[in-house]
């Protein structure tokens, strides 16, 4: 295996320049050396030691020769730090970023000197509820799993003009085109999309929206996930891009909400994806990785997977938008959470609870909804990604009405599930269910809301010498004996409750989940992905059964 698979990718592809310097030698950690970019939990890091609170990475670097051209300014870019980073260059202070789990970036230019410069980052984490973490836990044991501290994504830096430079591009998809909105500055730009049979379609900007209408559009589906290249070039800069044609939006068939890709009813056949990778937790040995997961999964007749409570590097969205993988994005949690009150009660007693003047502290509240924005700013180009769920089962819930209309209203081409399992209030696009014990069939009965059941499965089975964790073991129900059991009782679960409720209005099922976690061992593939505990011939099979399930109600409806 390559020392840093990561080194050779571009970490942000809908905005690429060929300005790449990439940070990945000579890293120290509290004084010692570590591999970077994976956390010092992380076996792929070679750091051992306590891991405490303050982190304190060093690093030195020389800029390539020409890499920095006259009225250029550097920009360095950080793909993650968790929970709040420093950055100082040559002693200098450059900035500061709160949160673990977007990007941010800075100039450097007025710190850098000639030959050698320093670069110093302190990451605090204290796992501090105040922020997003995740299912990151200082004790880990069921499902919660090893903590991540620091920088766990590239470092990199750039050269861009100081003037005219291309900084954001928003991309809004229908059948027809695209409405796209450049900042540049204020300067002007002009947008060049080759088109599929030749020629070369152009269009000019300054401010505000661009319309352009693409001839002979190419839908972006799972089974032909075409992409457009574009660039966007000013008079002293250019960035290229990509862009799909694509919508999801609901219609009403039979007196039920069902959810269209491109105005066609589609079911969400899905796993839940958690991110994590045995030998590096947050971040995979390569971007590779990424692709070889969707295709996994793709061979089981999947579509859909729900990233559930993590963000993860642009990798992994791009490889979903060029393989066809649809993809729910979950917000990450922050605030406090409660076994009896957030599971148990709903699970088996209520799903119903009030969430207004809940929430915690002030400044936590304020975080999260900026990062939920932030989260949709920073991701909402990426065509793979058609939802997003705001709370999951009630962990940290507050005001989700008032957050469902603020996130709408940032994103209203995709739908948004406010609760996710229960807890549900009034305003969503999704009537969600969590359904692990008592498999039942469900009914749509709420008007312009879609069903959907988020979550369901998790049949634990292990592997005997792919178990990580021997004295962990946290699934669902009764151990799994076999590969064929663990198929047989899927197979069940989609005759008993999945396939008989499409015809009440279901639109999707997601099946925990795609890999074992630590000690969860509910995975249809082991964490190490040396083996897959499923027999695909008939995870196809039932694919086959949903989309023929699927294709019955509506022509029936």
């Amino acid at each position: 295996m390559e020392r840093n698979g990561w080194a050779r990718y571009y970490p942000r592809p809908q905005l690429r320049r060929d300005s790449f310097f990439v940070l990945d030698q000579d890293w120290t950690l509290n004084g010692r050396p570590i591999t970077p970019w994976w956390p010092p939990q992380a076996p792929l890091s070679g750091w051992s030691g306590d891991v405490g609170d303050v982190l304190r990475y060093e690093t030195a670097f020389t800029l390539p020769d020409g890499f920095l051209p006259k009225n250029h300014r550097a920009l360095i870019h950080f793909g993650a730090v968790d929970q709040i980073a420093e950055i100082c260059v040559n002693g200098k202070a450059i900035t500061r970023h709160e949160g673990g789990y977007l990007p941010f970036f800075a100039d450097i230019t007025a710190a850098l000197c000639p030959g050698e410069n320093r670069l110093e980052v302190k990451a605090v984490d204290s796992l501090s509820h105040d922020y997003p973490y995740g299912k990151q836990h200082k004790r880990p044991h069921g499902m919660w799993y090893t903590p991540v501290s620091g920088i766990w994504q590239p470092v990199w830096l750039e050269a861009v003009p100081a003037r005219g430079a291309v900084s954001r591009v928003r991309i809004v998809p229908d059948l027809t085109g695209i409405t796209i909105e450049v900042d540049a500055a204020g300067a002007e730009y002009a947008v060049a999309v080759p088109l599929e049979g030749g020629g070369l379609l152009t269009a000019a900007g300054n401010t505000g929206p661009l319309r352009l209408e693409v001839p002979d559009p190419h839908l972006w589906t799972p089974d032909d996930p075409y992409l457009y290249s574009m660039t966007i070039a000013t008079a002293t800069d250019k960035v290229e891009s990509y862009f799909a044609l694509r919508t999801i939006s609901t219609k009403d068939i039979g007196g039920h909400t069902r959810l269209c890709l491109n105005g066609r009813p589609i079911f969400l056949h899905g796993v839940l994806d958690q991110g994590y990778f045995r030998d590096g937790l947050f971040l995979p040995h390569s971007p590779d990785e990424y692709e070889r997961d969707i295709l996994r999964m793709k061979e089981l007749g999947f579509n859909t997977l729900r990233k559930h409570i993590k963000v993860e590097p642009e990798a992994f969205y791009h490889a979903c938008d060029r393989l066809g993988m649809l993809v729910i994005q979950d917000m990450v949690n922050s605030g406090g959470y409660r076994y009896v009150r957030d599971t148990v009660i709903p699970t088996f007693l209520s799903k119903k609870r009030c969430d207004l003047g809940t929430g915690g502290s002030e400044k936590r509240k304020a975080f999260f909804e900026r990062h939920c924005l932030d989260t949709i700013g920073h991701l909402a180009d990426h065509p793979c990604i058609v939802g997003w769920t705001i709370f999951n089962e009630g962990w940290g819930q507050y005001d989700s009405d008032r957050i469902y209309r603020m996130c709408k209203a940032a994103d209203p081409s995709r739908f948004f599930i406010s609760t996710s399992g229960w807890f549900a209030q009034e305003e969503s696009d999704v009537q969600s269910e969590h359904v692990y014990f008592n498999d039942r069939v469900l009914m749509g009965d709420q008007p312009g809301k879609f069903l959907f059941l988020s979550e369901c499965g998790g049949f634990s089975f292990r592997v005997p010498g792919h178990v990580t964790q021997e004295r962990r073991n946290y699934g669902y129900g009764e151990q799994s004996r076999s590969s064929q059991e663990l198929t047989q009782r899927i197979q069940a679960l989609y005759d008993g409750m999945v396939l008989p409720s499409i015809p009440n209005g279901l639109c999707g099922c997601i099946y925990t989940q795609l890999s074992d976690v630590e000690g969860e061992t509910n995975g249809l593939y082991t964490y190490d992905r040396a083996v897959r505990k499923v027999g695909p011939e008939a995870m196809l099979h039932i694919a086959a059964q949903v989309e023929q399930t699927l294709s019955n109600a509506v022509e029936n409806g």
